[in-house]
């Protein structure tokens, strides 16, 4: 009986520290800005939906909720607002971190592979199918007038007998 008070109380406490540090390491939630500027916000939005989350990297700053997309979207909200156009936002954003930013890179010698890797790969295969056809043909052409040399058709006299 004292045993099961005494492991009660343990699980207790381990429970309460994993609670309190839960709760320590919760971090605020950065919300988005707002201008209170339809137009402002329609560029805002627009633009972001043109730049990729580098922590999601499958979503665009203006879909996701991660902290460095929202840190990301009041940047290029500040920029606009500031008075820089779509292209000079996207130039900034590309300098500082890179054509991996823009969700649809351009189209250069760095990310050649990425535009002609998916054709490039169909065709390999495409290929590698094709050979392994006729040599699986040549095979069974092989092997079938090899049978004829081991069976004739035409049984011999000697053999009806």
């Amino acid at each position: 009986m004292a045993d099961r008070r005494r492991l009660a109380k343990q699980l207790i406490l381990i429970g309460g520290w994993g609670l309190a540090a839960t709760f320590a390491q919760a971090q605020p939630v950065i919300q988005p800005q707002d201008s209170g500027n339809a137009a402002l916000e329609l560029r805002v939005n627009q633009l972001a939906s043109e730049l990729r989350c580098l922590v999601c990297q499958n979503q665009t700053i203006a879909d996701s909720h991660a902290e460095l997309a929202v840190q990301l979207k009041n940047e290029v909200r500040t920029q606009l607002a500031q008075g820089r156009s779509d292209d000079e936002v996207r130039d900034f954003m590309v300098t500082r971190y890179g054509d991996f930013v823009l969700y649809r890179p351009p189209v250069s010698a760095a990310t050649a592979l990425l535009w002609a890797g998916p054709a490039v790969l169909l065709l390999i295969g495409l290929g590698l199918l094709v050979q392994h056809i006729r040599a699986r043909q040549r095979l069974d052409a092989a092997s079938a007038s090899g049978l004829d040399s081991v069976w004739p058709d035409e049984p011999n006299a000697k053999e009806q007998a």
